[in-house]
């Protein structure tokens, strides 16, 4: 019995890999089969037909990449024009109702998103926003607010009172001790922060559709759109597609926020 004291780690380890991986080798699978039925344990037909389809010329996967990509990268714009100079006032001003402003920023994800972004639906529709890029963009900004406000608040508290007071000292001004010190120093902090604001808008659904669609042409949408009419090779091929840079910028993620960023947000 002693000799089998590996046997309920080795169990536990290969369930939570089955749980974890099966799932994405499922996806995998479904990408290249090409006749896939019950009750088949794996494809009876394998090829790269449906990547062609996908990407063929007639297909709005090209424009619902660059849509995608295009609302991202407006979406990291906007909100760390806005985070940067409130997560630094944050930091570093002694303002009375910090915390409450800090929680303010989480209201976005206390409600339900359903019933929210059918009421913005609305209000867009009636300003003129509704099926633009633009109308998109700020509802992924509201989103991408929580991400960008807590980790430059916390990137900026990081980085030591004392540095700016020394290049004060020294003559710098406040704006240029600011550009010269403060902000290279909280660059990862604040990288990390458009990383997670670009992920949170490429995988965002939800304000997509009740915004969006079907005039803005996003891949969360195609992927939803081929799911739900069984397509399941179109739907993995868009799932693979937006998983891609999710797991790269994870990993730049993971080598850019620093513990001592961690350990100070929300504080």
């Amino acid at each position: 019995m002693r000799a089998l004291w590996w046997l309920p780690r080795a169990l536990i380890l290969g369930g939570l890999a089955f749980v974890i991986f099966g799932p994405l080798l499922n996806l995998l699978l479904w990408t290249v089969a090409e006749r896939w039925f019950w009750p088949n344990a794996l494809p009876t037909q394998w090829g790269f037909s449906y990547w062609e389809r996908v990407f063929s010329p007639r297909g709005n996967t090209w424009e619902a990449l660059r849509n995608s990509v295009l609302v991202a990268c407006l979406t990291v714009t906007l909100s760390l024009s806005l985070a940067i100079p409130a997560g630094y006032a944050l930091a570093r001003l002694p303002l009375p109702a910090r915390a409450l402003i800090l929680i303010a920023f989480l209201l976005p994800q206390a409600f339900p998103n359903l019933p929210v972004y059918v009421n913005i639906a609305r209000l867009f529709y009636q300003v003129g926003l509704n099926g633009t890029i633009a109308g998109v963009v700020l509802v992924h900004t509201t989103h991408g607010l929580v991400f960008a406000v807590w980790i430059a608040t916390a990137a900026f508290a990081a980085v030591g009172r004392d540095l700016e007071e020394a290049a004060r000292s020294v003559g710098a001004g406040p704006f240029r001790a600011f550009r010269d010190v403060t902000l290279p120093l909280a660059l990862p902090g604040l990288m990390a922060s458009a990383i997670f604001v670009f992920l949170e808008s490429l995988d965002e659904f939800t304000g997509s559709y009740f915004v969006g669609a079907p005039d803005v042409a996003m891949l969360p949408l195609m992927l939803y759109t081929a799911g739900a009419g069984g397509n399941y090779q179109i739907a993995s091929i868009a799932a693979v597609v937006l998983l891609v840079p999710s797991i790269l910028f994870m990993l730049v993620v993971e080598r850019f926020l620093r513990a001592d960023v961690l350990a100070r947000i929300g504080k």
